[in-house]
C-alpha cells in the first residue's frame, strides 16, 4: 500500500506526539535500594514533588534524557529519519531545559512554550536490578498543566498520524488538549492513534477508552495486559476477537511472545529480534510504536510496520533507557529487508 493510498493530504510532518513532557532519570541498582526506599519492586508509582526529590537525592548517579512514553516514540520516529514533532509542557527549570535540548538534539520538533510558575518539570525516576525488571516513580508536575490554547495546531493539521498516550486522560486539562488536537487532525485528513499506555490507566478509564477506541482512533497500541484490561477478560483471544472491526489497525505486543497486528479480517503475527541480552525492558513498547508508526507512515505493509517495531523494540531491550546507542535508521536498513 502505497503512502498515497493510506492518507488524504500532504503533510509536512509524518507523526506529532503529545504526552507527558517527562525527564527519565535511569539508575542501576539492587533490591536493597528498593526496600529501603519501600518501593514495590516492577511498579509504577505516582508520587509528589517532595518525595521525588528525596528519592533523587538518595539514588545514585544516574542517566537523564528526555522520556515520556510519547516523547520515546517520537524520538524513534525521528531517529528512523521520520519528520516528527512533539507537543508538552515543562517548566523553565533546569530538568525543562534537558527535555528541550534532548529531545530537539534528535531532529524532533519542539516547541511548547515552557511554564513560568506552577509544578517543576516532570520526572520519572527509573529503577533496574539486575535481573532487567524496572521500577518507576513519576511527578507528572508541569506535565500535567498543558492546555488546549499550548496546542501549536498548525502542526497538528500538517501531520499524517497524531499519536496521543493514554496517560493524558488523568489530566482533565491535557485531556481537554487531546481531544482538540484529535478533531483538528482528523479534519484536514490526518490519522489518530493512541497508545493505552498502562493497565492501570486502562481501569481508571476504560469507559472514556472504549468510547475512543469505537470508532475515533485509527491505529491503536496496547500490549497484552492493556487489552484484557480494556475487555475485561483473562484470556487473549477474546480480548482480540472484541476489538477487531473497532480500528483501521490494532497492535498488541507480548513481551517474549512478540506482536499481533489486526486489520479488518486479518492478522498478522510478528516474532521478537533478538539482538543481545534483556538489560533493560524501559521504552520496548514506546520504540515498538515509534518503528510501526514511521514503517506506516511511508507507506509499508502492516506486516514491515510490525517487523520495524519488534526490531526497535530488540534494540531498545538491550542497553540501559529509551535512547538507541546503536543508530535506528543503520539497523533497519541492515535488518529488515
Amino acid at each position: 500500500m502505497a503512502s498515497t493510498d493510506r492518507f488524504n493530504g500532504d503533510f509536512n510532518l509524518d507523526v506529532v506526539g503529545i504526552g507527558n513532557a517527562i525527564v527519565d532519570v535511569l539508575v542501576q541498582t539492587d533490591d536493597n535500594f528498593l526496600t529501603a526506599q519501600n518501593l514495590e519492586k516492577g511498579g509504577m508509582a505516582l508520587i509528589d514533588e517532595a518525595r521525588a526529590e528525596s528519592l533523587y537525592q538518595a539514588s545514585g548517579p544516574g542517566q537523564e534524557t528526555s522520556g515520556g512514553s510519547a516523547a520515546n516514540t517520537l524520538v524513534g520516529i525521528a531517529e528512523l529519519g521520520g519528520r516528527a514533532g512533539f507537543i508538552g509542557r515543562v517548566r523553565n527549570d533546569q530538568l525543562g531545559r534537558i527535555f528541550s535540548h534532548d529531545i530537539q538534539a534528535v531532529g524532533a520538533r519542539f516547541e511548547t512554550p515552557a511554564a513560568t510558575q506552577g509544578a517543576s518539570t516532570a520526572r520519572c525516576l527509573i529503577y533496574v536490578t539486575p535481573d532487567a525488571e524496572r521500577t518507576m516513580c513519576t511527578f507528572l508536575g508541569a506535565s500535567t498543566q498543558l492546555e488546549p490554547e499550548d496546542l501549536d495546531l498548525s502542526m497538528v493539521r500538517d501531520t499524517k498520524v497524531l499519536y496521543l498516550e493514554g496517560y493524558l486522560w488523568d489530566s482533565p486539562a491535557a485531556k481537554r488538549a487531546f481531544i482538540a488536537a484529535a478533531e483538528a487532525c482528523k479534519a484536514s485528513g490526518g490519522q489518530v492513534a493512541l497508545s493505552l499506555s498502562d493497565g492501570f490507566c486502562v481501569d481508571r478509564h476504560r469507559d472514556s477508552f472504549l468510547d475512543l477506541v469505537n470508532g475515533h482512533v485509527d491505529v491503536l497500541f496496547a500490549n497484552e495486559v492493556e487489552i484484557k484490561a480494556l475487555y475485561q477478560t483473562e484470556d487473549f483471544e477474546t480480548a482480540l476477537a472484541q476489538v477487531t472491526g473497532c480500528c483501521s489497525v490494532t497492535a498488541i505486543t507480548r513481551g517474549a511472545e512478540g506482536s499481533v497486528v489486526l486489520s479488518g479480517d486479518q492478522r498478522w503475527t510478528i516474532g521478537i529480534e533478538s539482538l543481545g541480552a534483556l538489560v533493560d525492558t524501559t521504552g520496548a513498547g514506546d520504540l515498538y510504536a515509534g518503528g510501526f508508526l514511521h514503517a506506516y507512515t511511508q507507506g509499508e505493509s502492516l506486516q514491515r510496520c510490525g517487523e520495524l517495531g519488534a526490531l526497535c523494540a530488540g534494540q531498545i531491550v538491550t542497553q540501559l533507557g529509551a535512547r538507541s546507542q546503536v543508530p535506528l535508521s543503520d539497523l533497519a536498513a541492515q535488518r529488515v529487508n
